[in-house]
């Protein structure tokens, strides 16, 4: 009951805070009527000019928080603790037959009967 609660909270907290995060600004760029010069494969007239606008950090930031979150998640579901032993159980009755002599009902005879005898 507790691990799933734990596990909702953290699920609910993931989904608010991903959807809560700032977005980034989106950059355009002039255009004044002239087709882009191709200059290479990809577009860009220079391979060296790149635009990562320093967001490595933030992405690296991210991945790490992800997994420190879900190994403190793990450990709370976890319990924290350790193996926990039981007594095992007691060994099953020891149950043989035997030939036993019993009564009859409608006279006052014996007979025998293959009757089951347990410890």
């Amino acid at each position: 009951m507790i691990k799933k609660t734990v596990l909702t909270v953290l699920l609910a907290a993931t989904v608010v805070g991903g959807a809560l995060a700032p977005a980034s600004f989106a950059q355009a760029q002039q255009y004044d009527g002239r087709p882009p010069y191709r200059g290479d494969w990809r577009g860009h007239d220079d391979w060296r000019r790149h635009h990562h606008h320093g967001n490595g950090g933030v992405i690296a930031g991210g991945v790490a928080a992800g997994l420190i979150g879900g190994l403190i998640g793990g450990a709370i579901a976890n319990g924290g603790g350790g193996p926990v032993y039981a007594a095992p159980p007691p060994p099953p009755p020891r149950c043989w037959f035997e030939n036993r002599a019993v009564q009859n009902q409608y006279d006052d005879g014996w007979h025998y009967e293959r009757i089951r005898v347990c410890n």
